[in-house]
C-alpha cells in the first residue's frame, strides 16, 4: 500500500477539537481527543453530516451533528449499532509537521 502524506499543520496548536480541512482535493476531518490526532471523512456515512460540526464524546468517539451517530475515532467503526462505517485516515505528528496519509491506491 502506497501512503502519500500532506502536511496540513505546523502544530496542533493551529487545530480545533474538530476542524474541516481541504488537502489534496478532498475534505477531511481532523480531531484531537486528549491531545491525540486522529483524521476521518468530512462527512458521516449516514446522511453527510459534517463531522466538524459535530462533538466527542466522553469515550472519545465522534458524534455526527444530525443523528448523533458514534464512530471511533481509530478504527472508524459504529459504536451506536447502525452499522456504518466512518472511513479513517493515518495522521503523524513530525518535526516538520502534522501530515495525514491518504491510501494512494484508493485515492484516485
Amino acid at each position: 500500500m502506497l501512503i502519500k502524506w500532506h502536511k496540513i499543520a505546523e502544530d496542533i496548536s493551529e487545530l480545533t477539537t474538530l476542524t474541516e480541512i481541504e488537502i489534496a482535493n478532498k475534505k477531511i476531518c481532523v480531531a484531537i481527543h486528549n491531545e491525540v490526532l486522529f483524521a476521518c471523512a468530512a462527512k458521516c456515512p449516514h446522511a453527510s453530516g459534517v463531522m466538524a460540526n459535530g462533538f466527542i464524546d466522553a469515550l472519545g468517539n465522534i458524534v455526527c451533528p444530525l443523528h448523533r451517530y458514534k464512530f471511533n475515532l481509530k478504527n472508524g467503526l459504529n459504536v451506536s449499532g447502525e452499522g456504518y462505517f466512518l472511513k479513517t485516515y493515518p495522521i503523524e505528528h513530525r518535526k516538520e509537521g502534522i501530515f495525514v496519509g491518504f491510501n494512494q491506491n484508493n485515492f484516485l
